[in-house]
């Protein structure tokens, strides 16, 4: 009956071990990369130049010119945020306001989605602007870039799909590869007007393996994910039968049965 026991633990951890072996050496390999790592170069920050500052002596024109004008154009309910930006050396407003959700119903009479909308002003005159054109997010990325390196490849972003390396963040957006041994690439928001990411192949690599230790091969950031949760139970029986297999390994339930305590 031992012998029998012993026999299914150890088939059982056998078998576990095969199955959870790859994804430990990822989870394993995956570790090492993060900790060893410095976050700063992954995220492209350290060939980046600092943002340059806005002169506090600059004579700006107040927001509320700028919203004057968005209220005269009739499609205008609310503002979500506001931020003073610099594009290519000089200041602008960044609106992100909400259209009137009256204008923009179907057909049907239901109302669709509010997204909020962005636009861009001149921070000096009040003029309103388009989103950025492919020349200036090519020069907004060079400016940015401290690394001596051509653009090689100018994209213009619609979507992404959840593997693409800008995922989840804002478009329309051109991505701007250099010829620069890191395989850089800058991408600026058409609508924003400014950087949102940098990515290298330092980041690809270090996404790769966050895949592979989330176990999420969709999105990459869900750690409530079924596989994930499956993969740790797995993980803790392992464990636990490595421990039984030591236990009945070591001689200690012989021991019991050979040496009885007897009650005095």
């Amino acid at each position: 009956m031992a012998k029998s026991f012993h026999y299914k633990i150890r088939k059982i951890h056998r078998y576990l071990g095969v199955i959870l072996g790859v994804q430990f050496l990822f989870w394993t390999i995956g570790g090492i990369y993060f900790s060893w790592s410095n976050m700063d170069d992954i995220h492209g920050e350290l060939n980046m130049k600092p943002s340059a500052l806005i002169p506090v002596n600059l004579e700006l024109v107040s927001p509320s010119e700028v919203l004057k004008q968005l209220k005269e154009n009739g499609d205008f309910d609310s503002i979500k945020e506001l931020k003073l930006v610099g594009i290519l050396g000089k200041p602008y407003y960044q609106i992100h306001y909400f259209p009137d959700p009256a204008s923009h119903s179907s057909h049907s009479g239901q109302m669709v989605e509010n997204k909020p909308t962005i636009q861009l002003a001149d921070a000096v005159s009040a003029a309103l602007r388009g989103p950025l054109t492919a020349n200036e997010a090519v020069a907004i990325a060079k400016s940015a870039f401290n690394k001596d390196s051509k653009v090689i490849d100018v994209k213009l972003l619609d979507k992404t799909s959840s593997h693409h390396e800008y995922r989840l963040n804002p478009l329309p957006a051109f991505a701007i590869r250099f010829d620069y041994p890191s395989r850089t690439t800058v991408f600026v928001s058409a609508e924003l007007g400014t950087i949102q990411k940098i990515r290298n192949q330092k980041w690809r690599i270090f996404d790769f393996l966050w895949m592979m230790h989330t176990m999420d091969y969709e999105s990459r950031d869900n750690f409530g994910n079924i596989l994930l949760r499956t993969f740790s139970i797995f993980g803790l029986f392992t464990i636990f039968s490595g421990f039984v297999l030591f236990y009945l390994s070591s001689g200690a339930p012989r021991k019991k049965k050979k040496y009885p305590t007897n009650n005095v």
